[in-house]
């Protein structure tokens, strides 16, 4: 069995949260995450974006970058890079491998330990690292951490991280320690961090905290699924509330002064999300639905979400296949936007890898 086979036969859930797996694994690779400096990416939307942001504006300044994002859109190799460039995935698990099955670490556990080993073997000046689920018990909070990013606060997984915005928020900033905070403007944080600790910025501020310096570079940065831009199509992962109120403030805002966007959106969502609330959000910018089934367990029946979806939008069908939804997506009429669901822009992308 390949490493990557092996990485996706195993849950990506713990039976239990905590640190204790990863420390054991990471002693047996002779901790690897001492030997260099990190900026720990935190928070609940914009993360991936935000990470390699930091990346690219710190390769600017002539450092070596490790950097780690979740999750995929189209394959694991996306998670992990060096220098900007994806690293080879299926060496980088494999070096962690006979470790990890020793220590019973989880999929996420593997993962951030085989980006934190391929740091070191690169001997990276910096590395960029992004966390999974909330702060405290995440695998990544086990880093050398210079310099914490904070992007906004919502209610996500409340199973584990609590059932109000502050509790979360306790959760993401248990990370930070002493280390320099840099935090989108968010009243949330704002209540609970020591001010003298904290930068307000973003990922421009973060760069600029570890260097000690005015950055010059402007980077563009692009990744799969996070506002990626097609021939007449959008592709966002935007799979919650507020993921899906960003997206269509940034679309609205990119509208010639005084036009109305109106796209027709291609979604699927899962069924633990506030579908209602994100069907809501993206009536703003659409008139027509196409409502789709995604390769998760989780999402909603197309059927289910069309349902849901008639409340708001003026046209709305169900094609259950998500090839066959986009397609038709596009008979309704361009622009196409493709969002609410990570798993069904990666559906769309495995579908065209093998085409």
């Amino acid at each position: 069995m390949t490493a990557i086979a092996w990485l996706d036969s195993l849950s990506p859930w713990p039976h239990e949260f905590g640190l204790e797996r990863m420390r054991a694994l990471l002693t047996e690779l002779g901790n690897p995450q001492d030997a260099y400096p990190a900026v720990h990416v935190v928070g609940t939307n914009g993360k991936s974006t935000a990470a390699v942001t930091i990346e690219q504006l710190l390769l600017s300044e002539g450092l070596r970058v490790g950097t780690m994002i979740s999750p995929h859109v189209s394959s694991w190799s996306e998670r992990i890079r060096v220098d900007g460039l994806q690293v080879d995935f299926e060496a980088a698990i494999a070096r962690v491998r006979e470790h990890a099955e020793r220590t019973g670490a989880t999929q996420f556990e593997i993962v951030t330990a085989a980006a934190l080993a391929a740091f070191a073997e690169a001997r990276v000046d910096v590395a960029v690292v992004e966390a999974g689920l909330g702060g405290r018990l995440d695998a990544t909070n086990v880093l050398d951490t210079r310099v914490v990013v904070l992007t906004n606060v919502a209610l996500e997984h409340t199973d584990v991280l609590g059932d109000t915005l502050e509790k979360i928020a306790r959760e993401k900033l248990a990370v930070a320690s002493e280390a320099p905070i840099v935090v989108l403007p968010d009243a949330t944080y704002a209540r609970l961090v020591a001010s003298k600790q904290v930068l307000i910025g973003g990922a421009r501020e973060a760069a600029e905290t570890f260097v000690g310096h005015r950055i010059v570079a402007d980077p563009d940065v692009t990744l799969p699924g996070r506002f990626e831009r097609r021939d007449s199509e959008i592709r966002d992962g935007a799979h919650n509330p507020d993921g899906m109120r960003y997206l269509v403030n940034r679309l609205r805002g990119a509208e010639p002064q005084g036009g109305e966007p109106d796209y027709t959106a291609v979604t699927s969502i899962l069924a633990d999300k506030d579908a209602d609330q994100m069907l809501g959000e993206l009536r703003r910018v659409a008139s027509r639905l196409v409502a789709t089934n995604s390769s998760s367990p989780r999402a909603l029946p197309a059927a289910r979400l069309a349902q849901l979806a008639r409340l708001h939008f003026e046209h709305v069908e169900a094609v259950a296949d998500p090839v066959a939804a986009l397609a038709r997506g596009h008979e309704l009429g361009a622009p196409v936007l493709v969002a609410g669901s990570l798993y069904l822009l990666g559906d769309l992308a495995q579908a065209e890898q093998e085409r």
